[in-house]
């Protein structure tokens, strides 16, 4: 099984470029360690790519400091750099998003309500009235 669930900061606008007729995106996720009193904040940035409809997804709805959980699955890979020295990478090929902020931080950053795969913002002073 090859499944990861993460929740982080974007870092910067995500990177959308057309190959293959299909949009890929990449962005980087910043994932605050949990630390111990005291001790300093540690940080893990995460590289993350999207394709297609997932892409698109990304392309319209998501910007630098947004708060996202993503699930998908670890894919490595290497290459060699202008020093000839091989790099091994470690990317999250993204299947899923969810935003993981409050409606009034969404309305801070400039956004089209709803989105292609039907995720609509719930009130706040809504979840008083579920029945759960």
């Amino acid at each position: 099984m090859n499944t990861v669930i993460l929740m982080g900061r974007l870092t910067a606008d995500p990177e959308v470029r057309e190959a293959r007729s299909m949009n890929v995106a990449r962005y980087s996720l910043a994932i605050d360690k949990p630390t111990k009193a005291g001790e300093e904040k540690q940080t893990d940035f995460i590289n993350c790519i999207a394709f297609a409809g997932v892409a698109d997804f990304v392309k319209s709805y998501l910007h630098k400091g947004m708060k996202i959980a993503v699930k998908g699955r670890l894919q490595t890979g290497s290459y060699t750099d202008k020093n000839g020295i091989k790099r091994n990478i470690v990317d999250v090929v993204v299947q899923e998003h969810e935003f993981c902020e409050s409606k009034q931080k969404q309305k801070q950053a400039p956004q089209t309500q709803g989105n292609a795969s039907g995720f609509y913002p719930v009130d706040d002073e809504e979840e008083d009235d579920l029945p759960f």
